[in-house]
């Protein structure tokens, strides 16, 4: 077998798992029908207005639930029973479909009704997106993971080069009722993978974490992670200015170019293919551009893309530059989303990537919002020259902000030992302060410092909420790391949470030490005073 055959093979390796091939089979048929509610509702809503803002009002409405629940969402497909989870979301998708259904079929559709069935919409896709994430290791071998992501971005793909353009042949030929129940159909099939999958229960370890808890584990981690502040800078400013496009297309295709729901639905489409097509050149292009190099690229595509549609060029140009859209958008998402996945550990991995969703969807809210308004005021054309320059821009100046690598081991060390106990602590006593002392000689302290500033960082993302660094009195070598967790089964979580790459930023400082043997580690526990006091004696 040749190496081509090979690569190929392992590509589609995934699809040997039955429940993921039926899974991910749905999942296509449901994005499809996905792809066909949102066409007939952006050509819907040209027709029930003329205003460019409420035209991107649509796209807001979409986005904007992912904005505001992408990290709720993230924790509850931690603590959730994800199928179940899923089965409910897809019943809440089906009802919004149907709704829209009725409402067209009655002629009493409004924009209001459109936009407030959009955001419901959205908040399904909010819940949906990192549940859907979160369940592929459980479907495949770890060896066949990143293949299994791979497949599910290019499934995507797929309907989203089918689902716009039928869906615009049915709303051309029977109207946005019989759009809207194709996409009703389409959920029947994804609950059917589901209540068929018959997923294992999950093992009670006794640290599973509650809502509250893991919202703020996560939002600790982001704050400490400068790795993914990079990630979050760099995507903000690329969808703010690229959402400009998504905005107003329909407005393009509607009054510029003069085209048909059908059209509309055709140039959704050609992004599509275009996204296939860049999909698979995406491992050429790897090989002579770095990260920062794709998405330069992308953004330079996609700003040409929008100063060629501010010229109404002819339709089957407009088509050609759709492709050419595609590939540049699949540049960009696949780069930025392949880049946050790979900072982030496991034990976090759902709700880094809903940070990014939120910031991802955020800048397309804001911005399409934006842009809209733009619109209204000076036209689309000049709209679209406007955030064209503005992405090309804002792509030359960031490209010094350097994204991350992505190649540190996040795998967990488990290289902590267990906490010396006299009697059982009950995971919910808190907070815990943690204790470390080491030997350091004075000509030393300052780059032991700096050392210590980088694991500082660290300590937060596992869970710390407070960390310092102190010296002795009357010791000058003597120095104490200090730093608090909210709980003891937190701290316990920490210690599974401690990368191969933490446990090296640890060894940097530690080899700074010269005591005897390892810095010594002390735990405390807040005292229960009311407690002390009743079993004082007398």
């Amino acid at each position: 077998m040749n190496t081509e055959a090979t690569k190929a093979q392992g590509s589609f390796a995934p699809l040997r798992q039955p429940v993921f091939a039926v899974l991910w089979a749905a999942t296509v048929l449901g994005n499809v029908g996905s792809f066909m509610r949102d066409v007939a509702s952006s050509w819907m809503v040209t027709e029930l207005s003329a205003s460019p803002a409420a035209v991107a009002l649509i796209q807001t409405a979409a986005t904007l639930p992912i904005f505001l629940l992408a990290i709720p969402a993230g924790v509850l497909s931690d603590i959730l029973d994800r199928r179940r989870f899923l089965i409910f979301i897809q019943v809440m998708l089906a009802c919004v479909s149907a709704t829209l259904l009725l409402l067209s079929r009655s002629n009493a559709l409004t924009v209001e009704y459109l936009v407030a069935l959009t955001f419901v919409g959205g908040i399904g896709a909010a819940l949906m997106g990192p549940t859907w994430q979160s369940i592929v290791p459980e479907l495949v071998p770890r060896a066949d993971l990143k293949n299994a992501v791979a497949l599910n971005s290019l499934g995507i793909n797929i309907a989203r080069a089918i689902g716009p353009a039928v869906g615009g042949l049915l709303l051309a030929s029977f109207g946005a009722a019989t759009a809207y129940g194709a996409d009703v159909l389409s959920y029947v099939f994804v609950i059917a993978a589901l209540l068929w999958w018959k997923r294992p229960a999950a093992v009670d370890t006794g640290l599973s974490e509650q809502f509250f808890g893991a919202f703020r584990a996560g939002l600790r981690y982001a704050r400490a992670s400068r790795e993914l502040h990079v990630v979050l800078l760099r995507a903000a400013v690329f969808f703010l200015f690229a959402s400009a496009v998504w905005a107003l297309l329909p407005l393009v295709a509607r009054k510029m170019l003069g085209g048909t729901a059908g059209f509309y639905g055709v140039m959704l489409g050609a992004v599509g293919a275009g996204a296939i097509l860049g999909a698979v050149l995406l491992p050429r292009l790897r090989e002579k551009l770095d990260a920062d190099g794709l998405v330069l690229a992308a953004s330079l595509i996609s700003a040409v893309v929008m100063v060629a549609l501010a010229l109404a060029p002819p339709q089957w140009v407009a088509v050609l530059l759709m492709l050419l859209l595609g590939v540049g958008w699949i540049i960009a998402l696949t780069t930025l989303n392949g880049v946050a996945q790979a900072v982030l550990p496991n034990w976090v991995h759902g709700r880094g990537l809903a940070i990014y969703l939120t910031v991802f969807n955020g800048a397309m809210a804001g911005g399409s919002l934006g842009w809209g308004l733009v619109a209204q005021q000076v036209g689309v054309p000049v709209t679209l020259v406007v955030g064209a320059a503005g992405l090309a821009l804002v792509a030359l100046v960031f490209h010094r902000v350097k994204l991350p690598t992505g190649e540190a081991d996040l795998q967990a060390s488990n290289h902590w030992p267990e906490p010396l106990l006299t009697a059982p602590v009950a995971h919910d006593r808190g907070p815990v302060m943690v204790q470390v002392e080491y030997r350091i000689r004075k000509q030393d302290q300052p780059a032991f410092v700096q050392a210590m500033e980088r694991v500082s960082l660290e300590r937060r993302r596992d869970g710390a909420y407070a960390w310092g660094l102190t010296e002795h009195t009357s010791e000058p070598e003597r120095l104490m790391e200090w730093f608090l967790v909210e709980s003891w089964a937190e701290h316990l979580r920490q210690h599974h949470r401690v990368s191969h790459a933490d446990a090296d930023l640890q060894n940097e400082a530690i080899r700074f030490h010269i005591g005897p043997g390892q810095p010594v580690v002390h735990h405390f526990l807040a005292l229960d005073m009311k407690h002390a006091r009743a079993a004082a004696p007398g």
